[in-house]
């Protein structure tokens, strides 16, 4: 099938490469624009422009499309089908309207919960314990489209968001490319999404990562599970600010005030937490430090309980 592809992350490069991969004629590749990086500013390139330089694909990367000569660029590559992962950009009317077969895109959530920019953070966030890939067909609203399929998968306890991701990424893939054949043999199905049901994940901000001390202990570690890679759970501990990368639920109780810390083991730092439970951070990073296991940091830099 002749299509254009749009997406800038990781999630969306597996996606482009499966549907590249699979033989379809892949006319455009958009993605966002080159932004500058570190401290020496240097243009760094989205995940999916490196693979379509690999692969010799045609890229476009306009700022927006409300701009007419856009638009009809777009529509000269004559698509029978935009597929969407992931790419940060709403698309008006006026795009959808160019393919024959829509515009396809892959949203990593059960719709239509988690609609929005962060549903595999907001996800761990709020606790859930499955989640899923849902294709759909875009429609003017943000993630409001017609549903084709959702794959679900369940969540580890344990798992981080930056893990999640990865494996929603594999499933995208492989459901970008299944709904794309449906489409071609036309025994796609569409069902509309009961706006009653409705939830939200918005963009993540650094304004979250302060850990919540009074929260009971599996939150804190869903807080800290959530914010990989970014922004990261912070804490202050012993009067230095840290990024809290990892924490394990204890199996005891204390009458401690929370956010106290309790006790350094050989396995890390013991705070108190919210519903008398506790949790030991073991792995964290220092303000310009590296990170490293909490065990190893705080005997380097003693701590008074």
């Amino acid at each position: 099938m002749k299509l254009v592809f749009m997406g800038t992350p990781e999630i969306a490069r597996r996606s482009l490469k499966a549907i590249h991969e699979a033989g379809h004629e892949i006319v455009g590749v958009y993605t966002k624009q080159d932004t500058p990086k570190n401290r020496g500013m240097k243009l760094a390139i989205s995940e999916v422009k490196e693979y379509a330089l690999e692969a010799g694909l045609p890229i476009y990367q306009p700022t927006t499309f409300r701009d007419d000569a856009v638009v009809e660029e777009l529509r000269a590559l004559e698509p029978e089908l935009i597929v969407a992962v992931a790419y940060g950009k709403i698309l008006p009317q006026s795009v959808l309207d160019i393919p024959k077969h829509g515009c396809i895109n892959m949203h990593a959530s059960v719709l239509p919960e988690l609609r929005g920019a962060g549903p595999v953070q907001w996800a761990i966030l709020r606790h859930y314990t499955e989640t899923g890939v849902s294709a759909m067909f875009l429609s003017a609203g943000m993630d409001e489209g017609d549903v084709i399929e959702i794959r679900r998968t369940p969540i580890s306890p344990t798992e981080t968001a930056e893990e999640l991701l990865a494996r929603l990424s594999d499933i995208a893939a492989e459901l970008a490319c299944d709904t794309i054949r449906a489409i071609e043999e036309g025994t796609v199905t569409r069902t509309p999404q009961d706006p009653a049901r409705a939830t939200y994940a918005p963009m993540l901000s650094k304004e979250l990562s302060p850990i919540r001390w009074d929260e009971p202990a599996q939150y804190v570690i869903d807080q800290i599970r959530g914010l990989i890679p970014w922004p990261v759970a912070t804490a202050v501990l012993g009067g230095t600010q840290f990024k809290i990368y990892c924490a394990e639920r204890e199996d005891e109780k204390t009458d401690a005030e929370p956010g106290t810390i309790l006790e350094l083991t050989k396995k890390g730092l013991k705070i108190a937490c919210g519903a008398n439970e506790v949790v030991t951070v073991t792995r964290l990073q220092a303000e310009g430090g590296k990170r490293m296991s909490a065990a190893d940091y705080f005997r380097g830099h003693p701590l008074r309980i």
